[in-house]
C-alpha cells in the first residue's frame, strides 16, 4: 500500500508578517475545502480559453487535479485510466491524449491573514516544463523549467471581496527528451526500468503557496560553515535584500542560531528597486565562532545533527520579512590520490556505502512524509549517500529527510551522455542555479555532478563549475562526469558471483579499472510472491512470458541480465516448481548477491576501494529489477543484504580467499575485540571454529583469520596443470582453474581464439565439463580432447552460452587434456574461468552446503555484529538445502503503541532438531488479510539452529492497523511449497 497522499488547495489565513499564508496542497483536504484546482486540455478549450482567466467560468466538465502533481495522474485518479501499476495498462494509454498542453484552473478568496500596507505574493516552486501564469486575467509571467521559482506580486490584482481566478497553462516537455527537453524528467520517456508517462511528467509538480511581507524581502539566504578543528566551526551568513519600492530602505537584520540561542542584529539599507547580498562572518561578529559545536556526521560515523536560524529584516519597527533556514555545520574536502576519488567530511575520510535514485515514485506520487520514510529505511540499511540520478527528484523533503537521516547526496544535473544540448542551454543553466542556491543550505549535499555517464556539452561543462564555484562558493566538489575521473565507471547491472565482487576487478564501463569509487553497479532483485501479486495478472503468473518484460524482467531490461538472473536461480537452488518456489528462492539470491556486492568493496576499504553506489536503492514502479525495497515496500532479501553488509562496524567472510575481515567504517576505535567463525553442516553439526582477538581502528578493514573450507574431490581436474594460450596482466596464474578456490581466477587476453587446458597427469575417462564462468565469459567456444596435447578432437560446442555456470555432457571418451576452445568473447575483454572441472560420469559426489556464522564480540562478551552465509562445496550449489525438512516454530508476540505507532514484539524459537532456514516474518492485518506495509523491522530471512531464537520488533503506523487484530506469517524456507 503506497503512502501517497492527495493534496490540495488549502489556503490558511495567519496574521503574522511574511509567512505563508496559503499553500496548495501542503495539507489534506478535509470537509470545509473549498479551493481545488481542475485540470483541461487547451486544445479541448478552445477559443474559450480567454474566458478560463475569468470569474464565472464553470469547470464542470473538467478533472479535478493534484498539485503538486502529473495531469495523467488526475485522469487515473478521475478513474478514466486504468491502474496504471497493474499487467500492461500503462503501455495501452493513448499518449495522444496527454502529450500536449493542459490548463490548470482554481480560485480561492482573499486570505484573513492579508493586511493592508503588506505585499501579496503567489509563490511557485517548479513545473514541469514550462507554464503561463494568470491571476484575475493579468499575465503574471512564464515559468521555464521545474526548478525555476516564480514569485509574482499580485497585491493590486487581488479582489478582496469575491473569487479570485489562479490559472495556468502548462506546456509538455515535447519529444525528444533526453537532453533536448532538459531540465525535466529524462526518465520519462521510458527507460530500462520505468515505462513511457503519458504526457511526460507534465503538471505543476511542485508547491504553489501565498506568501506576506513588507517593502523588503530575504532573498536565499544562505549559511556556510567551515571546521578547522572537531571543537570550533566558523559560520558564514550572505543573505540578499530585495527592495521593490521606489524608496531606500533602512533597516535592520536580526537573526537567532539554536541551540545555543547565538543572537547577532546588524543595520542595512537597501536602494530602490535593488537586490543586493550582504555578508557577516567572524571578523564582526564573534558569536559565529561556535565553540564544540554538534558536528552534522554521515550515517555511522556520527550523529547528523542540525541547527536553525531565524532571520527577520525589520524597517520602521514593523517586521518586514522572516526567514528560517536549517543548516549543519561541516566541512567538506576531497581528493584523487592514486587516482581513487575519496570524500572527507570535517577532516574524516568517509567510506561510501549508497544508492540510485532513479525517480522517487514514477508518476510523481511521493510527497511530503513519504520522503521521510524512504530515507529512514535508506538509514536502516546502513547507507550513507544517495545519488540523486539525473536531478530527477526536486522536493525540498527529500533534502530535509537526508539532512536528518545523516545521508549524503551525489547531487546530478539533467544530462544523460547524449551529445547534444538542451533546447534552451540559458533556460537549463538558470535552472541550475536555481537548484544550488534552493539546495546549498543542506549539509547532505556533498557532490555537484554534471552528466550521467558522459561529459556535459561545451559550453555547459565550464558553466557548471562556474555556477558551483559561484552560487556554492566551491564548498562542494564539481564531478563532470558520473563514471569517469578518478571513478571506476559504472555498471554492470546484473547479478555475478558474490565472489566476483571480491576479486580482481569486478570490471565498470567507462572510468578505471578497480573498485576505487563506483557510482553505479547492481542487480535484478525479483519481489516476493505476495507482491508479485499485487502488479501482475494471474493468467500471467507462470511460466514467464512476455507480460514479466513489462516489469521489466525481459529484453526491456537486458542491463538487468534477467536470464542470467533466472539461469543462478536454477543452478544454485534447483529450478522453480512455479511462481511461489521462483520468488522465495530469488530472495535467497537476492540477499547473498547484494551482500558481497558491499562486502566486497569493504573487504578492500582504502586498499583502492573508496565507496559504492548500489543501482538502484528504492524503487520507482512495480518492477523485478534494482530495488532493495519495493514498491509496496516489502522489505526484500536485497534491502536485508545490504542492510547487513553496510553494518557500520561488521565482521564478514570473503567468499575469494576465505579470510575474515574487521571492517570499520565509524569514528570509533574498538580495542579488545574477538572474532569468531563456526562451520556447520546441513544438519546443524559443527565442523570447525576459528577465533581471534585483534584491535579495529576507525576507518579501516582488518583481517583477523583465513578458513579452511574443502571443495568437491571427485574433481579430475583438482589442483592438476594447467596450461592457456595467454593470460591478461590482471589477472593470476591459468593454475586458479583447478586450484578449487572459486575466488580465483584465469582470463585472456582480449582476443577470440584463446584456449586453456587440463593436464589429467594420466588418461582418464571423461564424460562431463564444468566451466565457472566470470563476467567475461565465452559465447561459443568448443570442449576438446587429447591424449597428446597436439592432436584435438571436438567432444562439444556451445554456440550461445549465457556465461554463469555451464554444464557439458558428452559421450564418454578416453583423454589425458581437456580443452576450451573460445570461438567468439560475449564482451569486449578477453573470457575468464574461475574453476574447470572433470568429471568421469556426471558429478558423482552431492555438494555439500556449509553454513558460516560469524561473531564479533568485546570483551565483555557482547556482540556487536553478527554475519551468516551458505557456501558450497561445489561453487554455488545450494540444491541441498531443498532436502531440509518441514519444521514448525514456536512463536510468541504482543502489539504494543508509543506514540503514533504501533509495535509488535515478537520471539521465535526453533524447538525441532532441524535448522530453520532463511525465515521469513511477516505481519498482516486479521480482519483484511493485507500485509501491515510499510513497517521497519530489526531482522529478516534469518536462520535458526535447534533451540535457538530470535526477537523480532515490526514498527509502523498505528493507522495501517485500526484494530490490534494481526497475525504473523513465519515461515522457514524448509517450509516451502514443493
Amino acid at each position: 500500500m503506497k503512502l501517497n497522499k492527495r493534496y490540495l488547495f488549502t489556503l490558511l489565513a495567519l496574521a503574522t508578517a511574511h509567512v505563508v499564508v496559503a499553500q496548495i496542497n501542503k495539507y489534506p483536504l478535509d470537509s470545509d475545502q473549498q479551493n481545488i484546482w481542475f485540470v483541461a486540455p487547451q486544445a479541448e478549450i478552445g477559443k474559450d480559453s480567454i474566458n478560463v482567466l475569468k470569474a464565472g467560468y464553470t469547470t464542470t466538465k473538467w478533472i479535478k487535479a493534484t498539485v503538486p502533481g502529473i495531469v495523467f495522474n488526475d485522469y487515473v485518479n478521475a478513474g478514466i485510466e486504468k491502474d496504471p501499476n497493474f499487467g500492461d495498462n500503462i503501455y495501452n494509454v493513448d499518449k495522444r491524449k496527454y502529450d500536449r498542453n493542459f490548463w490548470y484552473r482554481t480560485t480561492f478568496k482573499a486570505p484573513a491573514g492579508h493586511q493592508n500596507g503588506q505585499k501579496l505574493w503567489l509563490n511557485f516552486e517548479g513545473v514541469n516544463r514550462k507554464a503561463d501564469i494568470y491571476f484575475n486575467g493579468t499575465y503574471l509571467g512564464k515559468l521555464d523549467g521545474f526548478m525555476h521559482r516564480g514569485k509574482f506580486d499580485i497585491t493590486n490584482l487581488l479582489d478582496k471581496g469575491k473569487e479570485n481566478v489562479l490559472a495556468v497553462l502548462v506546456h509538455w516537455p515535447q519529444t525528444p527528451i533526453p537532453n533536448y527537453a532538459s531540465p525535466t524528467y529524462i526518465s520519462s520517456a521510458s527507460w530500462d526500468w520505468m515505462p513511457y508517462v503519458p504526457g511526460l511528467l507534465m503538471g505543476i509538480t511542485d508547491n504553489v503557496y501565498l506568501s506576506t511581507s513588507g517593502s523588503v524581502t530575504l532573498v536565499d539566504p544562505w549559511i556556510r560553515t567551515k571546521v578547522p578543528s572537531l571543537n570550533q566551526a566558523n559560520l558564514q551568513l550572505q543573505v540578499e535584500l530585495s527592495n521593490t519600492t521606489g524608496a531606500d530602505k533602512e533597516g535592520e537584520l536580526t537573526g537567532v542560531i539554536q541551540p545555543g540561542n547565538i543572537t547577532f542584529s546588524q543595520k542595512m539599507k537597501i536602494e530602490a528597486y535593488q537586490q543586493r547580498t550582504f555578508t557577516l562572518d567572524t571578523s564582526k561578529f564573534k558569536q559565529f565562532i561556535i565553540n564544540n559545536p554538534k558536528l552534522w556526521w554521515p550515517n555511522g560515523y556520527g550523529e547528523p545533527n542540525l541547527y536553525s536560524c531565524e532571520l527577520k529584516y525589520t524597517v520602521d519597527g514593523k517586521i518586514s520579512d522572516t526567514k528560517k533556514i536549517t543548516f549543519g555545520i561541516k566541512e567538506y574536502s576531497y581528493d584523487t590520490l592514486g587516482n581513487v576519488f575519496h570524500i572527507s567530511i570535517n577532516g574524516k575520510r568517509i567510506f561510501v556505502k549508497g544508492g540510485n535514485w532513479g525517480m522517487s515514485e514514477y508518476l510523481l506520487r511521493c510527497r511530503g512524509d513519504e520522503y521521510d520514510l524512504k530515507l529512514k529505511l535508506h538509514k536502516d540499511m546502513n547507507l550513507n549517500m544517495v545519488r540523486n540520478w539525473i536531478g530527477s527528484v526536486t522536493d525540498a523533503e527529500f533534502y530535509e529527510a537526508c539532512d536528518k537521516y545523516g545521508l549524503m547526496i551525489w547531487d546530478d544535473f539533467w544530462l544523460n551522455s547524449h551529445k547534444n544540448l538542451p533546447r534552451d542551454i540559458f533556460a537549463f543553466n538558470q535552472n541550475a542555479v536555481e537548484k544550488i542556491k534552493r539546495y546549498r543550505n543542506h549539509p547532505s549535499v556533498a557532490v555537484w555532478c554534471g552528466d550521467n555517464e558522459g561529459y556535459p556539452e561545451p559550453p555547459l561543462n565550464a558553466w557548471l563549475a562556474e555556477n558551483v564555484k559561484t552560487f556554492d562558493a566551491g564548498d562542494r566538489w564539481y564531478q563532470a562526469n558520473s563514471h569517469s575521473d578518478a571513478l571506476t565507471g559504472s555498471g554492470p547491472w546484473t547479478n555475478f558471483d558474490p565472489q566476483w565482487y571480491f576479486t580482481k576487478y569486478p570490471g565498470g564501463f567507462g572510468g578505471d579499472r578497480g573498485w576505487g569509487m563506483r557510482t553505479e553497479i547492481g542487480t535484478a532483485v525479483f519481489t516476493t510472491f505476495d507482491s508479485f501479486k499485487k502488479f501482475m495478472p494471474k493468467e500471467n503468473w507462470w511460466p514467464r512470458d512476455e507480460m514479466w518484460d513489462k516489469h521489466f524482467f525481459g529484453k526491456s531490461a537486458a542491463n538487468a541480465g534477467p536470464d542470467r538472473y533466472e539461469e543462478s536461480i536454477n543452478h544454485r537452488y534447483g529450478k522453480a516448481t512455479g511462481i511461489e518456489d521462483f520468488c522465495l528462492k530469488a530472495q535467497l539470491l537476492n540477499i547473498e548477491t547484494n551482500k558481497a556486492l558491499y562486502e566486497g568493496w569493504l573487504h578492500h576499504m582504502w586498499n583502492d576501494a573508496s565507496g559504492v553506489m548500489t543501482w538502484m536503492s528504492q524503487s520507482a514502479y512495480p518492477s523485478f529489477v534494482w530495488q532493495t525495497y519495493d514498491y509496496y515496500y516489502d522489505l526484500n532479501g536485497a534491502y536485508w543484504g545490504v542492510k547487513k553488509a553496510c553494518e557500520p562496524l561488521h565482521i564478514q567472510w570473503s567468499y575469494a580467499d576465505n579470510s575474515v575481515k574487521v571492517i570499520n567504517s565509524t569514528g570509533k576505535n574498538y580495542d579488545n575485540l574477538k572474532a569468531v567463525a563456526e562451520v556447520y553442516n546441513i544438519k546443524g553439526q559443527k565442523l570447525k571454529g576459528y577465533n581471534q582477538t585483534l584491535v579495529s581502528a576507525s576507518n579501516t578493514a582488518t583481517e583477523s583469520f583465513l578458513m579452511d573450507l574443502y571443495t568437491v574431490t571427485d574433481n579430475l581436474a583438482y589442483q592438476k596443470k594447467v596450461v592457456a594460450s595467454s593470460t591478461s596482466a590482471e589477472a593470476g596464474s591459468a593454475t586458479a582453474i583447478t586450484d578449487g578456490n572459486s575466488g580465483s581466477r584465469w582470463t585472456s587476453t582480449y582476443q577470440d581464439n584463446q584456449w586453456v587446458y587440463v593436464d589429467l597427469g594420466k588418461i582418464e575417462p571423461v564424460r562431463q565439463v564444468i566451466i565457472e564462468w566470470e563476467a567475461a565469459y565465452a559465447k561459443a567456444y568448443k570442449i576438446q580432447v587429447s591424449d597428446d596435447a597436439t592432436q584435438w578432437k571436438d567432444v562439444a560446442i556451445e554456440n550461445n552460452s549465457d556465461g554463469g555456470s555451464d554444464r557439458i555432457t558428452f559421450a564418454k571418451t578416453n583423454a589425458r587434456y581437456v580443452r576450451m576452445q573460445t570461438l567468439k568473447r560475449a564482451t569486449e575483454y578477453g573470457v575468464s574461468i574461475y574453476e574447470f572441472e572433470v568429471y568421469t560420469t556426471q558429478r558423482t559426489k552431492s555438494p555439500e552446503v556449509q553454513l558460516i556464522k560469524l561473531f564479533l564480540e568485546d570483551e565483555k562478551g557482547k556482540v556487536l555484529s553478527d554475519n551468516f552465509y551458505w557456501r558450497s562445496s561445489a561453487h554455488n550449489d545450494y540444491t541441498q538445502l531443498n532436502t531440509l525438512v518441514p519444521v514448525k516454530l514456536n512463536v510468541s508476540s504482543k502489539i504494543s503503541s508509543k506514540g503514533n505507532q504501533k509495535i509488535i514484539a515478537a520471539k521465535i524459537k526453533n524447538t525441532s532438531n532441524e535448522i530453520a532456514f532463511a525465515i521469513k516474518v511477516q505481519a498482516i492485518d486479521a480482519e483484511t488479510g493485507e500485509r501491515i506495509l510499510p513497517a521497519m523491522m530489526n531482522d529478516d530471512y534469518f536462520t535458526l539452529f535447534k533451540n535457538e531464537s530470535k526477537d523480532i520488533e515490526i514498527t509502523f503506523d498505528a493507522n495501517l492497523l485500526k484494530s490490534n487484530k494481526y497475525k504473523l506469517e513465519v515461515t522457514p524456507y524448509n517450509n516451502r511449497k514443493r
